[in-house]
């Protein structure tokens, strides 16, 4: 497979690069191309694709320091290096590594060392070839399971919410698959189920556990109903905790709010079960839903009968349901965001459509990260009456 191998000499001494062409073909290596200089060198990895370069240390213009330095600040794809010094360049010999250089060769051009260095950075470069194969194939089955998370969870709310009431959604995955989840489907002709919850963890393992909730939600609900009543919150997250709690021998718990509201009325009932409260948005500003009965979250109690409070939205008032990672958002500093930042927020316009509601608490978050890394699944839902 040697021939196969494209190798790159940068050296500004010509007997140097003649020397190092003979004793490559010698090995096998026939497809080598050469450059003068540092800059011609930067100027070949750029245009072409090199398994390794033979870099010279000391060279005129920009030594072979210096074309790592820019290899460096670039942190693209570069070819892994070895670099060709004397054996008295020991320390600039370490700034390389520093650098990212592989291995070095000394100017002898010994053949069997020269074998044994290609080889073993040649299979190097095989072996994170490899793993970058295999890490891209993995991204994308993560990036085809979040597609597919996401399509679980609905998107057209003016469809979905009965006449009278507003609704809009959204959720962020910390990673490309999420443990959070929002539900929102119509219930009869004029009432809707909302929900939102937090499996505990992120990534695969949690989502798999939030499609399987999705699941339970939607099953319980429909057979309620298929028996001719109106669900209770209650009696549908009971349902779904005797299935999560079952064998639940890897102690996944989902935290979860669940509400049923008549879009005539504006009452209906709500359950939560370890889940942070929601809020109520009016007229007259921001509060906290409550008193609200406290229970724990599903999955973590076989054979628990949970029980639903009632909650009443009166004309322009909304309901917003948001998962921890909207509180828990980390910034920077190490410091929680808290509730106490989207309370302002969300005080400061309490009638703004359900959309927009939406859009300022995520823009609260981004705001108190600023760029620091997503460190857990962000969900947010409000429903309006008219």
């Amino acid at each position: 497979m040697s021939e196969a191998v494209s190798i790159l000499v940068v050296d500004d001494s010509s007997f140097n690069r003649l020397v190092l062409k003979r004793r490559l073909a010698e090995l096998g290596y026939e497809n080598v191309s050469t450059a003068d200089d540092g800059r011609q060198g930067l100027a070949a990895i750029e245009a072409g694709r090199f398994d390794v370069v033979l870099l010279d240390l000391e060279m005129p213009e920009l030594d072979g320091i210096g074309v790592l330095e820019q290899l460096h600040a670039a942190r693209g794809a570069a070819p892994p290096v070895i670099v060709i010094s004397a054996l008295t360049e020991m320390e600039k010999i370490v700034r390389c590594i520093e650098l990212g250089a592989e291995d070095y060769l000394p100017k002898s051009f010994d053949p069997p060392l020269l074998r044994a260095r290609l080889a073993a950075v040649l299979e190097k470069k095989r072996l994170r070839d490899l793993a970058d194969q295999r890490l891209a194939a993995l991204e994308t089955e993560l990036e085809s399971a979040r597609l597919a998370q996401l399509s679980l969870v609905p998107r057209d709310f003016t469809a979905i919410a009965p006449a009278g009431l507003t609704l809009a959604a959204e959720m962020i995955p910390a990673k490309q698959v999420g443990g959070d989840l929002y539900d929102a489907f119509r219930v009869g002709d004029r009432h809707l189920l909302v929900t939102v919850a937090d499996v505990a963890g992120k990534g695969a393992p949690a989502g798999l556990t939030m499609a399987r909730s999705v699941g339970l939600i939607r099953a319980a609900s429909r057979l309620i109903v298929e028996a001719g009543r109106l669900p209770d919150p209650a009696e549908i997250v009971t349902h779904a905790n005797d299935d999560l709690a079952r064998e639940n021998e890897s102690q996944t718990f989902v935290t979860i709010a669940l509400a049923i509201i008549d879009a005539d009325s504006g009452e209906g009932r709500i359950c939560i079960a370890g889940h942070e409260a929601p809020l109520l948005l009016s007229a007259a500003g921001c509060r906290v839903f409550g008193p609200y009965t406290r229970q724990p979250p599903m999955g973590a109690l076989e054979e628990f009968t949970y029980r639903s409070d009632p909650i009443a939205l009166a004309p322009g008032e909304a309901l917003f349901l948001f998962s921890d990672g909207v509180t828990e958002a980390e910034g920077a500093s190490g410091h929680f965001l808290g509730r106490d930042p989207v309370h302002h927020r969300l005080a400061a316009a309490p009638t703004a459509p359900p959309d927009a509601v939406v859009a300022a608490a995520l823009e609260t978050v981004s705001a108190f990260v600023k760029g620091a890394p997503q460190a857990d699944d962000i969900t947010v839902l409000a429903v309006r009456r008219a």
